[in-house]
This record gives C-alpha cells, structure tokens and sequence, in this order.
C-alpha cells in the first residue's frame, strides 16, 4: 500500500515521504480551518442556514482539494475563499436586495464560465490582458473590504450621520473582546506562529467563555440536523441584468485569484520549471469544479489557498498534503455545534477578518507608486472597493480609468483589446445603474 502510494504521488521524484505529506496536510488545514467559522457566519447574514453552509463548505473543500491532489499531484487547498463570502453577503444579498438563491445562481453560472475557460488557452489571454497593477489593486481592495467589514463586526467603527463611519464604543463588550482577540491573533503572526488565525479565534473564544458570553450546547459533536438546506437551491428564475456585472466580478477575481495563488505556491515548493506550472489546466479545473459543486450545494465560490505555503513550508511537495488535508475536512462534519457557537459571537471572528484583510494587502507592493499611468487606476481600485461597498464597482472603475489614461498618454496600443471590451461593458454597467436610480 505504502509503495503504491509513493508511486503514484511521485514521493521519490519530489524528495519527501508519507510521514512528511501527512504532517504538512495537517499543518495547512490546521492553518486554514478557521474558514469553516467564518464562511458559514458571513453567509448567515445573507439569510442562510448555519448547517447547511457549514456543510456546504466542507464538502465543496474536500471535492476541490481531492481533484488537486489526485489528480493534479500539488499541495494546494481548495475551500470557499474570503473576500467572494463578503461580496456574496454584503453587497449581491443585502446591498444589491438579490435573494440568496439567485446570487447561488450566479456563482453557478461564472463558475462553469471558469471551467470552461480553463479548458482551453482563452484563459491566459484573460489572465494577460488584465495589467499586474489592476491584479494587485483588486486583492488588496478586497482586503481592505475584508477589514472594514471585520470591523464593524467588531464594533471598533460604527455608523455617524456626520461623517458616515466612526470610532466605535470601546466600553461595548463585543468591541472591548474584539480588540482582546484582534491583539492576541497580531501577536501570534508577528511571532510567526503557525495557524495564528485559527489559535487567535480559539483563544478569543476562551476569553468570551470566561467573561460569560458563550453558551456551550449540550454536545459538541453532533453531525448537523440540517445538513442539506441549502443543496440545490438556486434560482435561475429571479435572473436579473445587474447580475451579468455580479458573474463577471465573480469569474474575474476567480481567475486572478485562483491562478496566483496556485502558481505562488508552486513556485514556493520549487515544482514550477522555467516559469512552467504543469498540470495547470488540471488544477484549475479542481477550483472551477469545487466552485460549481459548491453553488449547487450552498456556498460562495471557491479558492486556492495561501495558506497552503504552511504546508509546503513544512515539506509539503505532493497531492497526499491534499488528500490529508481533505480527511481532515470530512471529519469536521460532526463538529458544527461547536463551529456554530463559535461564529454566534462577532469578537471571535471579526479579528480573522481583519487579519486576514491585512495579509492581501501584500499585493500591493507589485504596483509601480511612480508610474501614475499604472497606480492611479489601481488606487481607485483600492478605495473604491471598500468605500462603495462594491468589489464590481471598485473593479469598474479600475477598468475603465486605466485604458483611458493610456488613450489620452498616447499608449492606447499597450492596452489589451480584451480590456478595451471591459471598460465598454463596465461604461454601460455604470449608465444603466444611473438610469435606475434616476427613475
């Protein structure tokens, strides 16, 4: 059995070995575990059920991470990735007053567009035709969404009919807990210590237990009553033209993120050659197909995670990390009394937001500050994002400002003819929303 498993995974060619694949499946999913928390909290918010998210998120993991690793042979999770749940929640569901089940629908529908796009080589002319400073600009816009959005949840701002947001009460116990949690989780990844996101919360929960805000249930393990909820509960029906721009927005950051991501970590564990990253068709097509499962089933799309680099960083360099990763997954189903508890206090997952917003912000130092040409369009982006409350509107603007400051510079030839295409699309997006509003 052994020998077989060492075959087929290639142990021998990628210098590692069972021992070594197993403590690095844990060392990632011990890293990144904190999304079985967070993803079904945020969705809840968008009125969905608790288990049936919690589910949802488990089996879209374990289906995404297992093709990775069976069948395209690297060490990369594959779960619900954060920034596409706060779009889903805060700005299809209650900003844009879209029922979940038809925003379900447009995940469903980019993430075939996905699959099928990364099938054939239209794909990386998509990937190319977006500049490095727009790819940048939407990660780190995404973040600083991720953030605010972590800290309102915190309570640490809270809404001013003089300057629309403020500080918050500090003497509010959900805020004076956030900031105890939020302080705890910086002073563990400032000492690198491994899974500080997922101890963070946990530590943060003990500190709610003792202050007297929690309430245990009467087990802790138990497999979910309502664990299929939301399976198959998209609706095609309610389809309206402003989700045309929510599967565009949707596929484009699929894309971006997904591809960088998984070319980050491959470089990391050395199993790229000259700039080659085999089997990226295979493994791009884990992502689309756990996003495509995952809507069926009831979840916002999928991603490569980075914290797949924790297991790598460990020795991780074959599918088996996945394989590991993904036991690990299923054997969570029988934990979501204690995944629900923990997401019903905002202190313990409002600091995972933050945090998690600030490392996207690394992006940002792939964007040139001196070339206006190219930060101008990508600081748009930046504060767009989070101050519309909008990753397609913050994207819109990137896409329609950085084409036409290359028209008026001259340079209208260094600009992708795809991204000409995009900025027409968001310029009539942008008009017919104003058209809306004005009647």
């Amino acid at each position: 059995m052994l020998a077989r498993l060492e075959q087929f995974f290639g142990f021998g060619a990628r210098q590692t070995n069972l021992r070594t694949e197993i403590i690095a499946g844990i060392s990632t999913f011990v890293t990144m575990a904190y999304i079985l928390v967070v993803n079904p909290a945020i969705l809840q918010q968008a009125g969905m059920d608790f288990e049936g998210v919690f589910v949802a998120t488990i089996l879209a993991s374990v289906l995404g991470t297992l093709i990775m690793g069976i069948v395209a042979n690297y060490p990369i999770a594959i779960a619900p990735g954060m920034g596409m749940n706060a779009y889903f929640t805060f700005v299809i569901v209650l900003g844009m007053k879209i029922p979940w089940q038809s925003a379900l629908a447009s995940v469903f529908i980019a993430s075939l567009i996905f699959l099928l796009l990364s099938l054939t080589r239209f794909r990386q002319a998509l990937i190319n035709a977006i500049p490095p400073s727009l790819k940048a600009s939407i990660s780190a816009g995404i973040g600083l969404f991720i953030a605010f959005i972590g800290m309102q949840n915190a309570h640490l701002i809270s809404a001013s009919n003089a300057t629309l947001v403020t500080l918050g009460n500090f003497s509010d116990p959900i805020a004076y807990m956030s900031l105890l949690g939020l302080f705890v989780s910086v002073v563990l990844l400032v000492k690198r210590v491994p899974a500080a996101i997922f101890l963070g919360m946990l530590l943060s929960a003990l500190f709610c237990a003792l202050l007297g805000k929690i309430t245990l249930p009467e087990t802790l393990i138990q497999f979910p009553e309502h664990a299929t909820s939301t399976f198959f509960k998209l609706d095609f029906k309610a389809f309206t033209p402003d989700l045309l721009a929510v599967i565009f927005t949707f596929f484009l950051i699929m894309l971006f993120d997904t591809t960088a991501t998984m070319i980050g970590i491959a470089q990391q564990a050395k199993l790229t050659h000259n700039g080659d990253f085999a089997n990226a068709k295979s493994a791009l097509c884990a992502d689309a197909l756990a996003s495509t499962f995952g809507a069926l089933a009831g979840t916002s799309p999928t991603s490569a995670y980075i914290e797949s680099g924790a297991g790598v960083s460990v020795g991780g360099r074959t599918g088996f990390t996945c394989v590991v990763i993904a036991l690990l997954f299923v054997g969570m189903l029988f934990l979501a009394p204690l995944a629900k508890v923990l997401a019903s206090v905002p202190a313990i997952t409002a600091p995972a937001l933050i945090i998690v917003g600030f490392l996207m912000m690394s992006h940002l130092s792939q964007i040139d500050w001196h070339n206006l040409e190219e930060s101008l369009p990508a600081f748009f982006v930046l504060f767009w994002i989070p101050l519309s409350y909008s990753i397609t509107s913050g994207v819109g603007a990137g896409l329609i400002l950085y084409p036409l400051l290359k028209i008026v510079c001259g340079k209208f030839k260094q600009v992708h003819p795809l991204l000409y295409l995009f900025m027409i699309l968001f310029i009539i997006q942008f008009v017919l929303e104003a058209l809306h509003s004005v009647h």
